[in-house]
């Protein structure tokens, strides 16, 4: 590989997603996600919402396609995942929401480190403690 190109970093993620204010409520008051931008383009039936991390470069692109039918979540793609100061106080926010909340876990039995949470759309993501 050419030595000028090498330096790439990881930007977005894409997520097509079919209720973009459930989505919207799900990223921005369940992890704190901010709107950084949104580009609406009816004349071709879709709209771009990118969303920011706090303390991350790396952003979620939401694509809403008008009309969409229900997207297949393939077997390749596993999850996305975040990090939370206080694991356990997030597990109970989230547990205290509509979404689906499986409990916490540790790798091998191990101290509990993570759970999963599902958002509208059906993508798992991982909130995982600190380091």
């Amino acid at each position: 590989m050419e030595d000028d190109i090498v330096n790439q970093e990881l930007v977005e993620i894409c997520l097509r997603v079919r209720d973009i204010e459930a989505t919207l409520d799900f990223y921005t008051n369940l992890f704190d996600f901010e709107v950084a931008s949104r580009r609406e383009f009816p004349e071709d039936k879709f709209d771009l919402i990118y969303l920011n991390s706090p303390g991350s470069s790396v952003q979620i692109e939401l694509t809403y396609n008008y009309d969409a039918e229900p997207y297949t979540i393939g077997d390749g793609f596993s999850h996305l995942g975040v990090t939370v100061s206080d694991l356990e106080k997030m597990h109970d926010v989230c547990k205290d929401s509509a979404y689906e909340t499986g409990e916490l876990k540790g790798l091998s039995g191990g101290t509990p480190s993570y759970f999963f949470v599902t958002d509208p759309d059906g993508y798992r993501i991982e909130v995982k403690r600190e380091k």
